[in-house]
């Protein structure tokens, strides 16, 4: 067994793990902000973990050249996405305000 055979055995279950604790996440949690946040973070942690342990794998850099083009693509959608999910879920309503330690987005005269 070689180095990159152990990076791979490491990261490939541990990718896998994110991403399971992130999906029962969003089955448990009860509101929206907290089930887009356990849908981002994790999922996002893993699949760039499941990346990093396929990469050794690959023969030559142009075969690991699309997981690089995979795990940018990922950072750049899942927090844009997340946050205009979540404007969006502000904006009609659908948050309860109660729950949010600090509002930035409510009116200014509301703020104490």
């Amino acid at each position: 067994m070689n180095a990159a055979d152990v990076v791979t055995a490491v990261l490939l279950p541990a990718g896998a793990a994110f991403s399971a604790v992130g999906a029962l996440g969003v089955l448990r949690f009860p509101d929206l902000l907290t089930r887009l946040h356990a849908a981002t973070k994790p999922q996002t942690i893993g699949l760039l973990l499941i990346l990093a342990g396929v990469a050794p794998q690959a023969d030559s850099v142009a075969d690991a050249t699309p997981l690089l083009l995979v795990a940018a693509f990922q950072l750049i959608t899942a927090p844009v996405a997340a946050q205009t999910i979540g404007a969006a879920a502000h904006r009609s309503g659908a948050v309860d305000p109660d729950t949010l330690t600090l509002d930035e987005s409510s009116d200014p005269g509301d703020r104490a």
